[in-house]
Formats: C-alpha cells, sequence, structure tokens
C-alpha cells in the first residue's frame, strides 16, 4: 500500500487531521501528536509546515503521526482483523495430508499463500530512490526530525526501519530503534543488547569490518509494524509483510552498499558503521513514560540520503499511556497467539494492558490440566522470544471474565489468591527497564489465579479510619485508598513522603494484618488514587520483583523511587512532561483542546 493511497483513504473516510499552520519541530508537533493519540478516536496527523524555529529552517518535507491512530485504522492497515490473520497462521501450523479432492484444494491455497511472503528484489531503482544526496551534499537537516521532550540529548528519528544483515551475507533484519542525530551526516543508533541489529554489529565488531546500514522512513505503515514483529532470530521481519499482504514484497538494492529495502518507502538514509566509534546517546523520553540515561551506542557515518519526489516524514512520539503503540500492540498481540500456543498448548488467549508498557504485565487464560501447570506455562513464556523480557504474568482459568474487563477481571484474580500463588524467579528484562536493581537481569512475578475461590476474615475499615491508624504507625504515611474490599485479598494503595526504606514501614503495618492483606506504596508526589490507569502504569514498572515483593502475614509491594537507601545503585529515571509554556500556547492558538482534567489525568504536565 502506498503511503499516497493510505493518506488518500484516511482524507475520505474523516481519518486524516491536516494541520497547515508553521510548527516547530522542536516539541511543538510532538507534543500535539502525544496529546491526540489520548483521545478517544483519534486522528492521523499531517503537519504540511513544519519548522525549526531555533535554527530558522523551513521544511519542504510534511511531518505524518499516530499512524496507528485507533483500532479502526489499524484494522484497515492491516487489511483485516488481526484475529483473522492469527487464524490465518494457525491453520497453516496445523496443516495436516489432505484427504479427498476439497481438502488438497484448500491445503493447495494454504500453501499457494505462503510463496508470497518471499519477498522480490528488484533490478532496477526505487521510487525511494529518485531523489539522491550523496557524499558531501548529504544533509540530514533537509528532514524534519522532531525533537520529542525537553531533554532529550537532541532530534530523534523514531520510526526508522533500520535494515541491517550479518556478516556472511545469510541474515537481513528489520528492526526499529530509535536514532540520534549527531550532526548533518552522523546518527547514533540505539539497538539494545538482546535485538538482532545488535548482534549483526558484534559480528562486524570482532571481524574489524566496517557495518553497513540503511535506514529507511516511511511507506506503506505496515512496515513499520513488521519492524517491532517478534519473530525468531535471523527471520526477516518482512517475511510477515507478504503474508498479510498476500503478495510478494518489492526490494531494491541501496545505492551505497548491498542491502536491500522497500522499493516504495519516503526516505532512506545510507552508510556504515565502524565498530570502534561509539558515543554518548541520549537521555531520551521512552516508552517507558521515563527518560532513559545516556549510555554509548554506535555511530552510523551517513554516505547517502535518497527519497521519493514528494516524500512525507513519518514518526511516531512515545511516551506515558495510551499512544499509538497500544494499537500496534493490540495487533501483534492477536497475530502472535497462535505463535504461542506451540510452546503452550493450553494458554488460551493472553492480553498485555497498555498502560503495563506491555513487558511490565501480562494477563493469560489458560486451560489447567494438573497442579502447577500456570507455572510450567509461566516458565515457558519467558523462555520464549521476545517475551522473555515478561515482567509480570497473571494466570487465569478458562471460566474467567474476559481479559478486557479489568473490574471483574481484578475481583475474579483476588478471590483466588493464596500465598501458593506467587512465583518470583529471575531472568533477562528489557535494557530500558529501570526497575531492576542491576541493568539487564531483574525479578519476575508469576501469580497463578487458576484455582477455586477462597474464604478470608480481614476486618475492612473506612478509608479515613484506616489512614488514621497507620498514620499513627509511621508519619512518612500521606494518604490510601482501598480498592476491591469485597473480596478476600483487598487492595490498599498507600502514598507516603519517603524518608527511609518502604521495608521499615511495611513491617510496622504488620501490626493491623487484621485490616490488611495486599498493600502497595507508592510516592505521594504525581500519583492520584483516583486514577487507576495511571497507577497500573506507575506500579507494574516501577518494582523489581525480587527485592520489591514481600509475600509475609500481609503482602506488600514497594512502588515508589528507589535510591541507595534501597541498595538500588542505579540512577532513578525523571518523568516525562510536556513543556507547560508550549502546551499553553497551543491551548491559546486552538490547535489543541484539551482541558486541565485531561492534562491531569494522562499526567502530561507536572501541575
Amino acid at each position: 500500500m502506498l503511503l499516497e493511497y493510505f493518506l488518500q483513504k484516511l482524507k475520505e473516510r474523516d481519518w486524516l487531521k491536516v494541520i497547515d499552520e508553521p510548527l516547530d519541530v522542536n516539541l511543538e508537533i510532538p507534543h500535539i501528536a502525544y496529546i491526540e493519540v489520548k483521545k478517544q478516536n483519534s486522528k492521523v496527523l499531517l503537519f504540511t509546515n513544519p519548522v525549526d524555529k531555533k535554527e530558522n529552517i523551513k521544511y519542504n518535507i510534511p511531518v505524518l503521526m499516530n499512524t496507528f491512530a485507533n483500532f479502526e485504522i489499524t484494522e484497515f492497515i492491516f487489511g483485516k482483523h488481526p484475529d483473522e490473520i492469527a487464524k490465518e497462521i494457525e491453520e497453516i501450523i496445523h496443516i495436516k495430508p489432505p484427504e479427498g479432492i476439497f481438502e488438497k484444494l484448500s491445503s493447495l491455497s494454504k500453501l499457494f499463500k505462503i510463496k508470497n511472503i518471499f519477498p522480490k528484489r528488484l533490478k532496477k531503482e526505487g521510487i525511494c530512490q529518485e531523489i539522491k544526496y550523496i557524499g558531501e551534499d548529504v544533509n540530514l537537516d533537509i528532514i524534519p526530525i522532531l525533537k520529542t521532550w525537553e531533554k532529550d540529548a537532541d532530534k530523534f528519528i523514531t520510526a526508522g526501519q533500520i535494515y541491517t544483515k550479518s556478516l556472511d551475507g545469510k541474515f537481513q533484519n528489520l528492526g526499529l530503534y530509535r536514532i540520534q542525530k549527531l550532526s548533518k551526516d552522523k546518527v547514533i543508533i540505539h539497538w539494545q543488547i538482546h535485538k538482532d541489529g545488535n548482534h549483526f554489529f558484534h559480528q562486524y565488531k570482532k571481524a574489524g569490518k566496517k557495518m553497513p546500514v540503511s535506514i529507511a522512513i516511511g511507506g506503506d505503515p505496515l512496515y513499520f509494524w513488521c519492524g517491532q514483529a517478534p519473530l525468531p532470530p535471523n527471520m526477516f521481519e518482512l517475511l510477515l509483510y507478504g503474508f498479510i499482504r498476500n503478495e510478494n514484497l518489492k526490494l531494491v538494492k541501496s545505492i551505497t552498499n548491498d542491502i536491500y529495502i522497500p522499493y516504495d518507502v519516503d526516505i532512506v538514509i545510507e552508510g556504515e558503521i565502524e565498530p570502534e566509534n561509539l558515543a554518548p546517546e541520549g537521555p531520551f523520553g521512552d516508552h517507558t513514560g521515563y527518560y532513559t540515561p545516556v549510555e554509548l551506542f554506535p555511530v552510523l557515518n551517513i554516505k547517502a540520503i535518497t527519497m521519493k519526489k514528494n516524500p512525507v516524514y513519518m514518526a511516531t512520539v512515545v511516551g506515558k499511556p495510551p499512544l499509538e503503540d497500544k494499537y500496534m500492540g493490540w495487533a501483534t498481540e492477536r497475530i502472535f497467539l497462535p505463535l504461542l500456543k506451540t510452546t503452550s498448548p493450553d494458554l488460551i488467549d493472553y492480553h498485555m494492558p497498555e498502560n503495563g508498557c506491555f513487558h511490565n504485565l501480562l494477563i493469560a487464560k489458560i486451560k489447567p490440566l494438573y497442579k502447577g501447570h500456570a507455572k510450567q506455562i509461566m516458565h515457558a513464556l519467558w523462555g520464549v522470544g521476545q517475551m522473555s523480557f515478561l515482567r509480570n504474568a497473571i494466570f487465569v482459568n478458562e471460566d474467567a471474565p474476559a481479559l478486557t474487563d479489568y473490574q471483574a477481571l481484578t475481583k475474579y484474580i483476588l478471590n483466588r489468591l493464596t500465598e501458593k500463588s506467587f512465583l518470583i524467579t529471575e531472568g533477562i528484562v528489557d535494557q530500558l527497564d529501570h526497575s531492576s536493581y542491576e541493568p539487564l537481569v531483574g525479578g519476575k512475578l508469576g501469580i497463578d489465579a487458576t484455582g477455586n475461590p477462597i474464604k478470608t476474615d480481614i476486618n475492612i475499615l473506612p478509608d479515613n479510619i484506616l489512614l488514621e491508624k497507620v498514620k499513627q504507625i509511621d508519619n512518612d504515611i500521606t494518604n490510601l485508598k482501598q480498592f476491591f474490599t469485597d473480596t478476600p485479598n483487598p487492595i490498599t494503595i498507600i502514598k507516603i513522603n519517603k524518608t527511609k526504606p518502604v521495608k521499615k514501614i511495611f513491617d510496622k503495618l504488620k501490626q493491623l494484618k487484621q485490616h490488611l492483606k495486599i498493600v502497595i506504596f507508592i510516592d505521594d508526589y504525581m500519583n492520584d488514587l483516583d486514577n487507576p490507569y495511571m497507577l497500573v502504569w506507575r506500579i507494574s514498572g516501577n518494582f523489581d520483583p525480587l527485592y520489591d515483593v514481600w509475600i509475609e502475614e500481609i503482602w506488600g509491594i514497594d512502588a515508589t523511587a528507589k535510591n541507595k537507601e534501597d541498595g538500588y545503585n542505579r540512577e532513578w529515571p525523571e518523568d516525562l512532561f510536556c513543556n507547560k509554556d508550549i502546551i499553553q500556547s497551543l491551548r491559546e492558538r486552538k490547535i489543541i483542546d484539551v482541558d486541565d482534567d485531561f492534562l491531569k489525568k494522562y499526567q502530561i504536565i507536572d501541575f
């Protein structure tokens, strides 16, 4: 699907909002996109007049944002509901020798579809190479690269499809990694240690050879989604494109290297990495909702920039949920269910809420067949591809409510928890995970809620009475709210002004075990007890189960910001906030139309 066709269809269906007013690539454009995608039925945004006020640049390339703006648009991009794609994958996985003419014809049609997954390499140039800037003509300033957050190190390419290949040329990879602009002809690529691009990089480094890289931007929005698809190592992500589109993808050779890229992308940045040339990358406001720290990553020396005659610069914005990764993640979740079932056949369904930042929280429905079955599936999932980064997983029985009915589902879970429900182990975590006490390795929490309902005798007090009692025990406590008090395992969320390790407060609260069961501690700052959506985001990302979960007379979770007193020797990251002055200016100019309640609900600015 050509991007021009996509934009035309968006206009016809009133899914596109075109903004012609000159707007700054520094904060203004990304702030508008950040707010728009948090609305119900948000739209795709096309900024036709991007400028850089600081550098006095007026760009000739428009900026496209929030490409996956809602469920309806996401389904349109895929051409069908993701569940239909999952069904097609499941049919191929379970294909068997046919019996009879009709089964043979059905099997042939399925096998015929498989032949379309393999890309075709064209000998001619693509439309992505109609305009060429090579050597000294290379200048990234012609591209409206965005600076999203005030404390970002610089401008970042956020929707770059990074194409690499193994040293022996046998394998090609597509990944999505953030890319920091360093100068007019240099960028830094942030591929994390567990990613295929980084594995290829180390092959070149060991051989002492320069590594070719091509970065594509734009084209069919499905390319962008394919870049984050959790396929097994050494499987080219664009094979998924051919399967979903049911047609062979057309690739063309880059101008200055042997890497092939889709013929119809909008912009291509080509270059090579000298393995020993690393530079400080970051900070950057990432999908966790926090700034990630400065680390060394490889520098790409740009040798060429090519593009269409009328290119569009596609970008995304990451930060606190909900954002467009909500809709991309939904498609990924649905499409990859059949593949997860191959390792866990008794998995019925799963869901990764976007306010759990996907890798922080998974809820799965299973058909348990024997004692310990849920914990067996936990281990299986933690050993599968990108699921290995998953930190918190909750498993329920097949009779549980729908996995997206959070209220009913939470009650179902709390009605079944005992001390034996919990499994705490250790494994790899995402490189962007800030809650682990050491980088790349941290605790994992599994909860088995597949059992029968239980009964307890917790004596529930009104919030104000309970608050009085806990304040008498420790004066760091500032407020609290109880949830699901009609279950055997009520949750009490306690806000504190932290002056000491939370475990000391938790130990003192055990004297109120007749009134408490699950106690979750959060910082007083920037947490609203009446905002469950953002509480789930904050809590699920802010604790390491190895250190911050206590299953004792009562059960506790420390979801506060950590420091050295806690034994946490890393630097705790800062929250992401939009610039207040820019938000106010955009409101006054009527470019955004949200009130203070909306800004508070999603913690968009620091009030």
